[in-house]
């Protein structure tokens, strides 16, 4: 297990968003996907915020309420993003999802290029895989 890389186990299936999305879009993406955040890439496809379920539910709401449908991702996205590297070991990675509050994180290349995303569940489901091997 100490050998193990976030790029072993981290999900390549995911869904990023851009500055200029409407946050409508982005909320539909994210429940049509069942997700509960996704990263915000440039046109480069590198890291440059996070958008969640939360951040969205204010702005929909507003929709809802004044069908003011103007606000883009840009507008509510958290620039400060905690992120994961493809190399990063899992095992320092979980020890530092105990201590930060992101349940997911986006995994970025060494050119910021997001490559998948890594979740407190992912991590969970590759220990409790690796802890029934048999020895």
């Amino acid at each position: 297990m100490e050998n193990l890389k976030v790029s072993d186990c981290m999900s390549r299936k995911f869904v990023s968003f851009t500055p200029e999305m409407p946050v409508v879009e982005a909320a539909m993406n994210l429940v049509q996907n069942e997700l509960i955040g996704g990263p915000v890439v440039n046109g480069e496809g590198a890291l440059i915020g996070w958008i969640s379920e939360q951040d969205c539910l204010g702005t929909v709401s507003q929709v809802m309420y004044y069908a003011d449908r103007a606000a883009t991702v840009s507008d509510i996205m958290r620039k400060e993003v905690l992120a994961a590297k493809t190399d990063d070991n899992l095992l320092d990675l979980a020890s530092m999802m105990q201590q930060h509050k992101p349940k997911i994180y986006p995994v970025v290349d060494e050119r910021q290029r997001v490559m998948g995303v890594i979740s407190r569940r992912i991590i969970l489901r590759e220990m409790c895989k690796q802890i029934s091997r048999p020895r």
